[in-house]
């Protein structure tokens, strides 16, 4: 869709699954690109988040195509506390089946975490209001500046359903000598917190910030546009072993921050009340056989000069004020005990999801547990079992128009994967909400897209039609098929066209060819979805089918329902 601009189609598409495309587009974690077949015969995934953004950035109005608050409720109330990803969700996904949905928010604003700790040098407000504002405006009722203080007496209100969507608020500690003796020394997400919403103006010249995830890169790239000049990242560990994403490690770089490995902190060393520096144990590690490493050994220590320290070294759950004697269980982590299919509590009717349920994770996992959270409450609602979840699907058609002719772009594009267009560095650190990606134009789009070696299209094979002329072998680019004696797997990988020494991807073995009772046997590692074998193919053995994967959602279940008999009718 996005290669024939086609962007607002693409970006419906798309929110089905990820009801936030432009914000997703810009800061998701993209666990999808390390399953990239793209990376097998290169280094570098199809860009897939950022793609995502530019069907967000060139739509058309869509307004009109989002569903719309039926004009009379089904009479249940559900509460949703928080008012980040995972609720809005919830919200997104039950507001349209007639639910009354109320959301409870401590803040002055919406977007929980994104909007609070995502920098809007990296995050725009504007896009964050527009598409939270499209699920509110399906008649959720918002209530801002509005904490839920005891969840024993929400639940007293007689809410047919509670989703608790607070993420992970607490910031963790270090606690080493010095640590109470200055207000030089911040938490990393309430520091983010302070200047999303202008609390503080300015920070010191010299700043190092302890950690080195995702948020350690946002606090690195704020101070330095709060008037920092010298900007180290302290990690404690060698790169290979550090939780952020290496394209946010590569954007801090590009801007001069200085990454410093094997510094563990040890003291904040304070003169006259003033902090002036750290002390740090300099590390050696050790790797066993299998790559893990281990405590470490102190070989000596450093102490680096500094003006303010910010702590990024994790998140925790905070729930003061769920009661412990309500059936809510929590582990030895002071986390609720959840469901992770129905992503219910040890209480009826009281669910979670996002980093509330299983602790920090990234935006797209909350934004799935509030799908299959919004699943349960409505199944939970209408008195049946919440653990029956609605089955997925597949369906499959072929994208054959002619004899050499497909519905799909099947040639091969040897292109790197494109770099994203920035800001330039003398003009990004003028104001803290300059938008550092420009994202892509409609034409860079259409020339990332040919890189896509088209998983949805599969490369289906009939043993039966086939009579063993060897023409899609001859044809294959790649050596991906090859026709042989069956045998066991690993002695049957060794004798392939090319040896298949991926043991993570399974080969695709046929049933015995009519002829020879030999097997056709593929390895989807190699294979490019060029759909040269069904093209020379002369029985049509080989076919390019297109797969349709059917998530099934909380709307989805209401269809479902409306399809049924009515009670006592003859069926």
């Amino acid at each position: 869709m996005i290669a024939q601009g086609e962007f607002s189609a693409a970006y419906m598409e798309n929110r089905k699954s990820n009801v936030f495309p432009g914000i997703l587009g810009r800061v998701c974690d993209r666990p999808c690109e390390p399953a990239c077949r793209r990376g097998r015969i290169e280094d570098k995934p199809v860009a897939i988040c950022r793609l995502k953004r530019v069907a967000a950035d060139h739509r058309d109005d869509i307004t009109d195509q989002f569903p719309k608050a039926p004009d009379t409720s089904n009479g249940k109330r559900i509460a949703l506390i928080g008012a980040g990803c995972a609720s809005l969700t919830v919200a997104n996904d039950l507001a349209p089946l007639g639910y009354e949905v109320s959301i409870f928010e401590a803040l002055q604003t919406t977007g929980g975490l994104m909007r609070t700790n995502i920098p809007q040098f990296r995050l725009p407000p504007k896009v964050l209001d527009e598409e939270i504002g499209y699920i509110l405006d399906m008649n959720v009722d918002l209530r801002l500046n509005h904490p839920i203080e005891s969840l024993q007496d929400l639940l007293r209100e007689n809410y047919d359903a509670v989703f608790v969507g607070t993420g992970a608020p607490r910031g963790k500690n270090l606690e080493i000598p010095g640590r109470y003796d200055s207000d030089r020394i911040h938490i990393g997400i309430d520091w983010l917190e302070s200047v999303a919403f202008d609390h503080i103006k300015e920070i010191g010249r010299k700043v190092l910030i302890i950690g080195v995830g995702n948020t350690a890169m946002d606090c690195c790239r704020s101070a330095l546009r709060m008037g920092a000049e010298d900007v180290k990242v302290m990690a404690r560990k060698p790169r290979g072993f550090f939780k952020a994403s290496e394209w946010e490690l590569e954007d801090a770089e590009e801007e001069n921050v200085e990454i410093l490995v094997n510094h563990s902190p040890k003291e904040f060393v304070i003169e006259d009340g003033k902090l002036v520096g750290m002390k740090f144990d300099l590390m050696e590690y050790r790797l066993d056989e299998d790559g893990r490493i281990d405590r470490g050994t102190a070989t000596g220590e450093k102490l680096i000069a500094c003006d303010d320290v910010v702590l990024a070294i994790g998140q925790d759950n905070a729930f003061p004020w769920i009661e412990r004697n309500i059936g809510i269980e929590f582990n030895d982590w002071d986390c609720p005990i959840v469901d992770e299919t129905t992503m219910m509590c040890g209480r009826d009717g009281v669910f979670f999801g996002g980093d509330s349920a299983f602790g920090p994770k990234n935006i797209i996992w909350a934004v799935e547990h509030g799908h299959q959270a919004a699943i349960s409450i409505h199944r939970y609602c209408q008195g049946v079992s919440i653990t029956d979840r609605p089955p997925e699907g597949l369906n499959l058609a072929s994208q054959k128009m002619g004899m050499h002719e497909w519905s799909f772009s099947n040639s091969y594009d040897g292109a790197s994967r494109r770099l994203m267009p920035h800001v330039d560095l003398k003009d990004r650190f003028k104001e803290i909400d300059i938008e550092v990606e420009l994202g892509f134009t409609a034409e860079q789009a259409t020339q990332e897209v040919e890189r896509c070696l088209n998983c949805d299209i599969q490369t289906v094979f009939t043993a039966d039609l086939c009579i063993e002329c060897d023409a899609c072998i001859d044809v294959c680019p790649v050596k991906c098929l090859t026709i042989t004696a069956n045998g066991e797997e690993e002695e049957l990988r060794s004798r392939l066209s090319a040896p298949a020494e991926n043991h993570d991807q399974a080969l695709y073995v046929s049933a015995d060819l009519p002829h020879t009772a030999r097997v056709m046997v593929k390895d989807e590692d190699l294979c490019v979805h060029c759909s040269l074998c069904a093209e020379r193919c002369p029985t049509g053995a080989w076919d390019m089918q297109k797969s349709n994967i059917l998530i099934p959602y909380a709307k989805d279940e209401l269809a479902d329902e409306q399809t049924l008999p009515a009670a006592g009718s003859g069926s």
